[in-house]
């Protein structure tokens, strides 16, 4: 632990780096009202701090940078953070003046994350732990051919095409549809395979269909997220590097950047910040995430995030990415007609 007066100069000189972007002189630091302590002192407190490794600094008589230990350090000593009653409100009603869609929720929870805190933002599909039929329906194109659409719990929507090995009308295909939805409605893969059905060939082949296309979506780990405000973290001066600039564009272009960023373990709504070294990927070397999932637990999850340099706003940045979690956590228990313990909205940031 930090003596007051080394965290007080710390979190100074995070503060200023964050937002002016250089070096920070321990000129800048001294005229902090609350230390009220001689230069030298802060320059005996600031070698301390770089000799324990919070900061960092080319030689003793340059400014300050913090290392990515200062970070976690200025990260773990905040308070409850809390967005502002304005912002809150902000957001409350632009949610509700889109269309009860949930991939339009997505979008603009990317679009109002990416510009609150001006870098990029990342959203996932809830995605259920275990894929539930919720409807079948099965429509005639032509003789022998048909569209299978499944609609899963949690709004989602799967189709495919299936080919019988005979003529099948649109009234038999109906019936059949009706019979499989009254006894597969509500299951998983697993409950639909344990159950003993008589079933016609026809019956059994869209059977052998809906069990394929529920184990395809259970095996798929990541989607292809909602992306936005890349052009303001390319803006930020930490990527005037071509090279890391590069790294980046390539794992989104890749679509690899979601299964990257997102740190293991990530389990519950609570809000995880992973700064600069701690990213698995060496590519993530001088970003950080701030990431929480979100959704109703045991039923469908999804996440919301935050890329950016390691210098980054932090307190901002953790109560937008809580608030916004605690948002769509409520419409997708709309959508499963459930009541999840999350605070009210307007007070709620994790």
């Amino acid at each position: 632990m930090l003596s007051d007066r080394a965290e007080t100069i710390l979190k100074s000189i995070v503060s200023k780096y964050i937002t002016q972007a250089v070096p920070v002189p321990s000129q800048g630091i001294a005229n902090a009202p609350e230390l009220g302590v001689s230069s030298a002192t802060i320059r005996n407190e600031m070698a301390r701090l770089e000799q324990e490794g919070y900061i960092i600094r080319a030689h003793p008589s340059a400014g300050s940078i913090p290392s990515d230990k200062g970070y976690r350090y200025y990260v773990e000593s905040l308070r409850e953070v809390r967005l502002s009653l304005s912002e809150q409100r902000l957001i409350s009603h632009l949610f509700h003046q889109v269309e009860k869609e949930l991939e339009k929720w997505l979008s603009l929870a990317a679009t109002l994350l990416a510009q609150q805190v001006q870098n990029m933002a990342v959203v996932t599909m809830p995605k259920p732990t275990d894929c539930r039929l919720k409807h079948l329906e099965l429509v005639a194109l032509q003789d022998s051919l048909a569209l299978v659409v499944l609609v899963l719990h949690g709004a989602k929507v799967k189709q495919q095409l299936i080919i019988f090995d005979q003529v099948v009308a649109q009234p038999e295909l109906t019936t059949m549809a009706n019979k499989l939805n009254a006894a597969y409605s509500g299951l998983t893969s697993r409950q639909i395979s344990a159950k003993d059905l008589d079933l016609s060939p026809a019956e059994q082949q869209i059977t052998d269909l809906l069990l394929n296309m529920l184990k395809a979506e259970d095996e798929q780990e990541y989607e292809e997220p909602y992306l936005d405000g890349l052009h303001f973290m390319l803006n930020q001066p930490e990527f005037t590097h071509s090279h890391q600039m590069l790294d980046l564009m390539e794992l989104v272009e890749h679509r690899n950047l979601l299964k990257n960023i997102i740190p293991k373990g990530l389990g519950s709504h609570k809000v995880q910040v992973v700064i600069g070294r701690e990213n698995r990927d060496e590519a993530f070397h001088n970003c950080s995430v701030v990431i929480s999932r979100y959704g109703v637990p045991d039923e469908a999850v999804g996440t919301v995030g935050v890329l950016g340099p390691t210098r980054m706003p932090y307190a901002h940045t953790i109560s937008t990415v809580g608030y916004l979690s605690s948002v769509l956590s409520k419409l997708v228990a709309g959508l499963y007609g459930r009541e999840i313990p999350v605070r009210t909205i307007l007070n709620d940031t994790n």
